[in-house]
C-alpha cells in the first residue's frame, strides 16, 4: 500500500490547514481533555467526506493521546482507567462496526449530531455536578463505548465521567488518555477487519498524529497561562457551527 496516494487531488495548501488545525486541537487536548474529535472533522469532511474521518482520528489519536499520557502520566488513575476499558471494550467494537455500515451522507449526519450534542451535554452535566461511583462509572462506560466507538467528538462523556467520579485536573487528562488508547486499538482492529483502513485514512492519520505529537508537552506549558474558558467557548461555537454544516451536508446527499 502506497501511503503516499492517500494525498492524491490534496493540495499543499490544504494539507497545511490540516496540519495547524491538527496541532491547534491537540494543544486544546492537554488542556481540556477534548479537541482533535470535535475539530478535525470540521477540516476533514470538507476535503475527503465523512466517511473516513472517524478511522482517521481513530489511528491518529494513538499518537495525540500518547503524547498526552506521557506528559501527565503520574496523575493517571489506573484503577478508574481500568475499569472504564473493561466495561466499554465490547460496546466500542460494536459501535465501530455499526459505524463501517453507514453510507458517506449516514456517517456525516451522526458525526454532526454527535458533535451539536456535546456542547449542551457538556454544559448540563458540569452544572448538575453529578456524582457517581464506580459501578456507576462502569454502567456509564458501557453507553460511553457505543457512542465513541462510532461517531468523533465523543471525548465529553468520558470527562464528564471521569468527574463525576472525583477526578480533577491533570488526573482528569491523563486517566482520559488511557483509557482512549484503549479505545482506539479496539477501533482501528475492527476498521481494519471491516477493511475501510486504506491509504487515505493511514495517510491523514499518520500526518494528524505526527504534527499533533508536541501539542501536549506545549499544553502543558501554557496550563497555567491560558484562559481555558476562552478556548472552551471558542470550541464550543465552532464545533456545533461545523455540527450543522455536516448534518446539513448529509441530509442534502440522502434526499
Amino acid at each position: 500500500m502506497n501511503i503516499m496516494s492517500g494525498f492524491a487531488d490534496i493540495s499543499l495548501l490544504q494539507l497545511l490547514l490540516v496540519a495547524g488545525v491538527a496541532l491547534f486541537a491537540a494543544v486544546l487536548g492537554g488542556l481540556a481533555g477534548y479537541g482533535t474529535g470535535a475539530l478535525m472533522p470540521l477540516v476533514l469532511v470538507p476535503l475527503i467526506g465523512a466517511g473516513p474521518v472517524v478511522p482517521i482520528i481513530a489511528i491518529s489519536s494513538i499518537f495525540t493521546n500518547l503524547s498526552r499520557f506521557v506528559a501527565y502520566l503520574r496523575y493517571a488513575d489506573r484503577r478508574r482507567a481500568l475499569i472504564v476499558i473493561a466495561a466499554a471494550a465490547v460496546t466500542t467494537a460494536l459501535g465501530a462496526y455499526g459505524y463501517t455500515r453507514l453510507t458517506n451522507a449516514g456517517a456525516a449526519v451522526v458525526i454532526g449530531a454527535m458533535l451539536i450534542s456535546s456542547v449542551p451535554l457538556r454544559r448540563l452535566l458540569k452544572r448538575h455536578d453529578v456524582r457517581i461511583g464506580d459501578t456507576g462509572l462502569g454502567l456509564g462506560a458501557v453507553g460511553y463505548g457505543v457512542v465513541v466507538g462510532g461517531t468523533s467528538g465523543s471525548g465529553v462523556i468520558l470527562l464528564s465521567l471521569l468527574m463525576a467520579v472525583g477526578l480533577e485536573g491533570a488526573a482528569v487528562i491523563a486517566t482520559d488518555a488511557v483509557i482512549s488508547l484503549a479505545t482506539s486499538v479496539i477501533k482501528i482492529s475492527v476498521f481494519g477487519l471491516a477493511g475501510v483502513v486504506n491509504a487515505q485514512v493511514l495517510a491523514f492519520a499518520l500526518l494528524i498524529g505526527v504534527v499533533a505529537l508536541p501539542g501536549a508537552f506545549l499544553a502543558r506549558a501554557f496550563v497555567e497561562r491560558m484562559p481555558v474558558h476562552i478556548h472552551t467557548a471558542i470550541l464550543d461555537v465552532a464545533v456545533i457551527a461545523g455540527g450543522l454544516v455536516m448534518i446539513s451536508s448529509g441530509l442534502r446527499q440522502l434526499s
